[in-house]
């Protein structure tokens, strides 16, 4: 059962109480991301996200991070493109000092300049580590030719160049303008009651931001290709196709269909890609789904002689997949799959409060299990025959890193 609450200020509180465990996991999400920036602070959200860990006003970096091993729990953050948390996860009888802590950081984070320099180092040495993974770095520039200018496209770890431009002044702005009331969920899942939500208000129930400049800004798909001349063994190769936003109505067909493409070792891709014609280790789909807007991306990473191959045989699985539809069997197989490890992933406390504060900062409204088991249950072998089609059209865009950066010859 999840409980919601609204604080005066605008805060919303989602807890769901489950009696069955020992552990509570507590997560701050705000609605901001690398979607919310501008080429010039373009990255600032991940590094505020590095920052809250530096020390606040009565706790240093060190204290910090033995708070969280001296009763055995956790404590993370991540960014995305649309929003940032921080969460922890400890056993029950240390929610209140949890959640403490996580207020402590998010209040009265004191961004010195000494840290700031070694932060800033630090995140600059994450950038180098992703240049140098390849199959990390042609995800980012499948979103850059998808998005063009628009943030979307850009990297949410930022540049070398921003990143030198963020002072604790810019941080505090920062904070004031996006990290206001109504972009801020609170989710607690595990063994803690309702009368908790109380303690969550007195932190967080009554502070102001600054309402800064909200933009509309709603992004087009746009074809292109985009490649990196790099020293690699592979040729890491994406192909993106305009999806869904994460509401939309239809979107259970387009999960399902991405599970029967490449979401899983039995799907076509895998199978036809890497267990038929041993082109590839790594051969995947998978979809992304943002407020407005979504993209499918296809990837495989193949020797560079074998580019064309692959993409051929992408092609042609594809085509294969639009021509004849799915079987009943793959149907079936799909949302048994798609059933079960969506129940298997609520059985821990973390996922549970990162799918509550997602729902309810994204779409602002829970299903029950037993709902989303029944949309599932409800979708079509025709509906998702009808989505293959409407996705995978002649319009996509191509990202590529390879030896000589060269396009496979038989790309459109």
């Amino acid at each position: 059962m999840i409980t919601k609450y609204t604080c005066r200020n605008g805060v919303r509180i989602v807890l769901e109480h489950i009696p069955t465990v020992r552990s509570v996991a507590i997560g701050v999400w705000i609605g901001t991301g690398s979607r919310d920036e501008t080429p010039e602070n373009n990255g600032i959200s991940h590094f505020l996200e590095h920052m809250f860990f530096k020390g606040t006003t009565t706790r240093s970096a060190r204290e910090i991070a033995e708070s969280f091993d001296s009763i055995g729990g956790q404590v993370n953050a991540f960014t995305s493109k649309e929003y940032t948390c921080y969460y922890a996860k400890v056993l029950d009888t240390h929610s209140q000092y949890a959640l403490d802590v996580l207020a402590d950081m998010f209040f009265n984070s004191t961004f010195v300049e000494e840290e700031l320099n070694k932060e800033r180092n630090v995140v600059l040495e994450e950038i180098k580590m992703y240049d140098d993974t390849p199959d990390d770095i042609v995800h980012d520039l499948l979103s850059k030719a998808i998005y063009e200018n628009h943030p979307l496209g850009y990297p949410i770890l930022g540049t070398e160049e921003t990143l030198n431009t963020f002072t604790g002044e810019k941080l505090k702005n920062y904070i004031q303008e996006r990290y206001t009331p109504e972009h801020v969920v609170i989710s607690i899942a595990g063994n803690v009651t309702d009368s908790f939500i109380q303690e969550v208000e007195k932190y967080f129930g009554s502070y102001e931001g600054v309402r800064g400049e909200v933009l509309e800004n709603k992004p087009l798909f746009h074809s292109n290709q985009i490649s990196r001349k790099k020293e690699t063994e592979q040729a890491h190769l994406c192909i993106g196709y305009d999806g869904l936003s994460v509401g939309h109505d239809d979107i259970y067909s387009l999960i399902l269909l991405n599970n029967i493409l490449g979401g899983s070792m039995s799907s076509r891709l895998f199978q036809e890609v890497r267990e038929q014609r041993g082109l590839a280790y790594s051969v995947f789909s998978y979809h992304s789904s943002y407020q407005d807007s979504g993209v499918v991306t296809i990837y495989g990473g193949t020797g560079a002689k074998q580019l064309d191959v692959l993409f051929e045989t992408i092609q042609e699985t594809l085509g294969k997949l639009k021509a004849d539809g799915i079987t009943e069997k793959e149907l079936k197989n799909s949302k048994e799959q798609l059933k079960g490890s969506l129940m298997l992933s609520l059985e821990s406390t973390n996922s549970r409060m990162s799918r509550n504060g997602k729902n309810e900062l994204l779409l602002k409204r829970h299903r029950s299990l037993d709902e989303i088991i029944e949309q599932i249950d409800q979708v079509s072998q025709q509906g998702v025959n009808n989505m293959a089609n409407f996705v995978f059209t002649d319009q996509y865009s191509v990202s590529l890193v390879s030896p000589d950066g060269e396009f496979p010859q038989n790309l459109k």
